[in-house]
């Protein structure tokens, strides 16, 4: 991939967000929402890159679903997601399937996302990446 253009036009993860998923009563993964750092919205089939890591460990790109307008799509399936429009202002969530989530307090959470911009042509089939990754310490209060 050649190099992504990247300006913090916002906070990426969003503070207070941070959340354990529960299914009847019992811990099942965690959630939280994120904003594309970008001064206009984009299709989610642009999205090329998406990984998560907390504290230090990969999270498995099979346990990762995108949610947005009450829609949830697993990362394989966003290339395909051609009229799903992800506006500036509105936030995604990001669910995450572990058993037994979060614990209590503190987790670096390092979301990587990296989406090309199709307005913005670098060749004759390539477009401008841009990155809207961002690492940062969330809380998981309960």
């Amino acid at each position: 991939m050649a190099i992504a253009m990247r300006i913090s036009f916002t906070d990426v993860l969003r503070d207070g967000t941070l959340k354990n998923v529960y299914v009847n009563g019992k811990k099942m993964g965690y959630r939280f929402d994120v904003r594309l750092s970008y001064y206009r919205g984009h299709f989610l089939s642009v999205i090329d890159e998406l990984t998560v890591s907390v504290d230090g460990e990969e999270v498995e790109p099979q346990d990762i679903t995108f949610c947005l307008h009450g829609k949830e799509f697993g990362i394989s399936q966003l290339h395909e997601a051609t009229t799903e429009f992800w506006g500036i202002k509105e936030p995604a969530t990001i669910k995450i399937f572990r058993e037994g989530g979060l614990e209590k307090g503190e987790h670096e959470i390092d979301f990587h996302l990296v989406f090309r911009s199709p307005y913005m042509p670098i060749g004759e089939q390539a477009f401008m990446p841009w990155d809207s990754s961002q690492c940062k310490i969330l809380t998981v209060e309960s």
